[in-house]
């Protein structure tokens, strides 16, 4: 990314509070760190074995958020239903997707995620988009922050060269990622079922 490109997004950012947003020198876009969002700090302390060979494609199959201020809601929704409701130390993925283009800090690259169960947690990177995809898929620019992401998981040595996307429907029995997204993602090279 340009110089000037990265200053104009650092100041969209900043313009709409979300000033924290850091956009990793590895990586192709910005990524609203948890403290920015979330509701209180991440209990969760299960180290990752990096790099990983999976990634898990979800979708929350609630609300969608179009909006930094919308998303960040949303992210904190999630936050609430896995940490209160499922009695999670954080939220269960790692990245959130939001419909605004933007890629919110779940528990990051380093920490196990609570997306897909005992088997995968430990050996994927869990991504969830915000939203209901059985009828319709995410915009493009949520397609790209997550494309985008998974790049940047190679370039910082989380992700294996050579990872396989799956969706959530391939490694569990549930309708997630959706059905529009699902067969989205079934398009992307790295996809394995």
């Amino acid at each position: 990314m340009s110089l000037c490109c990265a200053l104009l997004a650092w100041a969209l950012l900043a313009l709409l509070g979300l000033a924290e947003a850091t956009e990793d020198q590895t990586c192709c876009g910005p990524i609203v760190p948890g403290s920015e969002w979330r509701a209180r700090p991440s209990e969760c302390t299960q180290e990752l074995a990096l790099p990983v060979r999976y990634v898990v494609v979800s979708h929350t199959a609630g609300s969608s958020c179009n909006t930094p201020a919308l998303c960040r809601q949303q992210a904190q929704n999630v936050h609430h239903y896995h940490a209160q409701n499922l009695g999670f130390c954080d939220v269960g993925y790692n990245f959130l997707i939001g419909e605004d283009g933007l890629v919110y800090e779940g528990r990051g690259w380093n920490i196990k995620g609570d997306h897909t169960g005992r088997t995968w947690n430990p050996r994927a990177i869990g991504i969830t988009f915000m939203g209901n995809y059985m009828e319709r898929v995410p915009p493009p620019r949520a397609i790209r922050a997550a494309q985008s992401l998974l790049a940047c998981g190679v370039a910082r040595g989380a992700l294996m060269p050579n990872y396989e996307v799956k969706g959530h429907r391939d490694v569990q029995q549930t309708l997630s990622p959706g059905d529009q997204l699902y067969k989205l993602i079934q398009e992307w090279p790295q996809y394995r079922e």
